[in-house]
C-alpha cells in the first residue's frame, strides 16, 4: 500500500458530521414541510453567495482532514515502512508550496529577501544587499526588467484558466436547468442573464466566476512566486492560510456538537418541567456565566497541556498531540458556550408547553418523554438551527483570540490565531512585515462573512417572526399602490 491511512480524533468527528449532514439532507428532501424553509434559503441571493464561498472553504477543509503516512523506500526484507510524519491530501496537493521555503521574510510576489545581508563582492569588498530568493522568481534572469511582465503574463494566464473553468461549470449548470425545465440551453442562459429564474443563479455564477478566477490567478503565480510572501522562518504564507481553514472549520463545527446536547436537554427540561428542575438548571448556567470564559478555557487548556507533556508515550506523532489539544479546545468551548442557546430553548419551551394540544396530551396521560420528542423538540429546532449557524462565526473568531493570547491550539498547528499571534511582533519591526497579518485577516474575513450571509438567510427562512413580517410589508405595499393607482 503506497500510504498508511491515519484517522485523527477530529477527522473521525468530521466524517461523522459529514455523514450526519448528508443523512439530514436526505431526510429533509423526503418531507415537504421541511423542504419549504430551505427553499426560502435557496431563493436568497446573499445566502447563496455565502454558500458558494463556504463550499470552497469546506472542500479545502475536507481535503486537509484526509491524513496518511507516506510509504518510505523499501529498505529490504519485504516489510513496508512508513514515514513518521502525518500529512494530508491537501499537504500533498500543496507540496510545492510547503517545500519551497526561503531563508526568512519575503514580500508578496517578491524575488528578493525582505532583509539585507552582508555579501562579499568579487573584488573582496563587502556590501549590504537584498539577496535573491531561492525559489520566488528564481527563473528570472534579469528580474528588474522581467518581473512586471512575467507577473502580468502569469496572472492573465491564471485568470483565463479560471474563466474557462467557470464557463465549463456554467454550461453544466445551464444544461441541468434546461433539462429540468424542458427548455433549450439558449433560453435558460437568456433567462439567467436577466435574472428570470426561480433561484438566484446569476448571483451564484458571478460569485463562482470571481472565486475561480481568483484561484486561477493564485495557482498560476504560486508556481513561481510566493503569492502572499513568506514568514519569519521562510514558510509560504499562502500555504499557512490554506492550512488554517481546517482548524477554523473544526473549531466552528465540532464545538457545536459539544454544545448542542447540553443546550437542548437542559433548556427543554427547564422549560417543560419548571419547578425545582428549572431552578437547578438556571442556577447552573448562571453560575457558569459568572466565571470569565477566557480564564476557564485557559485553566482547562493548561491542564491538558500538562497531561500531554507528562504522557508523551500516548502520542506517537506531533500531529496526534496537536489534534488532541484541538479536540479538547472544542470541548471546553462547547461546555462554556451552551448557556445562551439553553436560555432561548427554555423560554420557547415555557411558551409551547402551555398550548392547548400539549395540555390535552398531558391530560390524556401521554408520557413526558413522548410529548418532548413529538411536540416540543420539533417546534424548537428552528431556534437550534439558527443558533448553530449564527454561532459558527463567533467560534471561528474565538479561536483566533484564544490562540493570540496563547491558550488556543497547539503552537505546531497552523491557524489564523497562531498566524496573527506570530505577526504581532512583525508589525513592530522596521520595515514592517504586514502580509502575514493581512492574509490571516483576509481569509478569516471571507470565511466569517460567507458564514454570516448564509446564517442571515437561514434565520430569515426559519424564524417565524421574520416570515410573518415580510408578507405583511408586501401586502401593505400592494395596498398602497392600489390606492394611489
Amino acid at each position: 500500500m503506497p500510504f498508511d491511512p491515519v484517522i485523527l480524533w477530529t477527522d473521525a468527528l468530521v466524517y461523522v458530521l459529514v455523514i450526519a449532514v448528508a443523512g439530514a439532507a436526505l431526510y429533509v428532501r423526503r418531507h415537504e414541510h421541511l423542504r419549504q424553509p430551505w427553499r426560502r434559503v435557496a431563493h436568497s441571493a446573499p445566502g447563496m453567495v455565502g454558500l458558494v464561498v463556504l463550499t470552497f472553504f469546506v472542500v479545502f477543509g475536507l481535503l486537509d482532514s484526509l491524513h496518511f503516512r507516506a510509504r518510505l523506500d523499501d529498505a529490504g526484507g519485504g516489510k513496508a515502512s512508513y514515514a513518521v510524519e502525518v500529512t494530508s491530501v491537501l499537504d500533498a496537493a500543496l507540496r510545492t508550496l510547503q517545500e519551497r521555503s526561503e531563508k526568512t521574510y519575503s514580500a508578496p510576489l517578491a524575488y528578493r529577501l525582505y532583509a539585507r545581508e552582508t555579501v562579499e563582492l568579487p573584488d573582496g569588498a563587502q556590501s549590504r544587499v537584498y539577496p535573491r530568493l531561492r525559489h520566488g522568481g528564481a527563473h528570472l534572469k534579469a528580474p528588474e526588467q522581467e518581473w512586471a511582465a512575467d507577473v502580468s503574463r502569469r496572472a492573465l494566464a491564471g485568470a483565463a484558466g479560471g474563466f474557462i473553468a467557470w464557463v465549463a461549470a456554467a454550461m453544466l449548470i445551464c444544461a441541468g436547468i434546461a433539462r429540468a425545465r424542458a427548455q433549450s440551453i439558449d433560453q435558460v442562459w437568456r433567462a439567467l442573464a436577466r435574472g428570470g429564474l426561480d433561484l438566484p443563479w446569476r448571483a451564484i455564477l458571478i460569485t463562482l466566476a470571481c472565486v475561480l478566477v481568483l484561484i486561477g490567478v493564485a495557482a498560476a503565480l504560486a508556481a513561481k512566486y510566493h503569492v502572499l510572501g513568506t514568514s519569519k522562518v521562510g514558510e509560504d504564507v499562502l500555504y499557512q492560510a490554506l492550512k488554517s481553514i481546517r482548524t477554523a472549520l473544526v473549531i466552528g463545527t465540532l464545538t457545536t456538537l459539544v454544545m448542542l446536547p447540553f443546550a437542548i436537554l437542559l433548556g427543554i427540561a427547564a422549560g417543560y418541567f419548571k419547578g425545582l428542575a428549572d431552578d437547578v438548571i438556571q442556577y447552573v448556567y448562571t453560575t457558569l456565566n459568572s466565571i470569565p470564559a477566557v480564564l476557564l478555557i485557559a485553566a482547562a487548556v493548561l491542564m491538558m497541556q500538562v497531561y500531554v507533556d507528562t504522557h508523551p508515550q500516548l502520542f506517537p506523532s506531533g500531529a496526534e498531540r496537536a489534534d488532541l489539544r484541538l479536540l479538547f479546545l472544542c470541548a471546553i468551548l462547547g461546555v462554556t458556550s451552551w448557556t445562551g442557546l439553553c436560555r432561548l430553548l427554555r423560554g420557547e419551551t415555557l411558551k409551547i408547553r402551555e398550548l392547548d394540544y400539549i395540555q390535552a396530551a398531558q391530560a390524556f396521560g401521554v408520557s413526558h418523554l413522548r410529548i418532548i420528542l413529538r411536540h416540543i423538540l420539533p417546534n424548537v429546532m428552528h431556534i437550534v438551527l439558527i443558533a448553530v449557524v449564527m454561532e459558527f462565526s463567533s467560534l471561528v473568531l474565538a479561536e483566533a483570540v484564544l490562540s493570540y493570547v496563547g491558550v488556543g491550539v497547539d503552537p505546531s498547528m497552523i491557524s489564523y490565531g497562531t498566524m496573527i499571534n506570530a505577526a504581532r511582533l512583525e508589525m513592530a519591526r522596521d520595515p514592517m512585515v504586514w502580509w502575514s497579518l493581512a492574509a490571516a485577516f483576509a481569509f478569516m474575513f471571507a470565511l466569517v462573512l460567507a458564514a454570516n450571509l448564509f446564517a442571515d438567510a437561514v434565520r430569515d427562512a426559519f424564524d417565524p417572526r421574520v416570515a410573518i413580517v415580510k408578507p405583511f410589508k408586501l401586502r401593505l405595499g400592494r395596498t398602497l399602490v392600489g390606492r394611489t393607482g
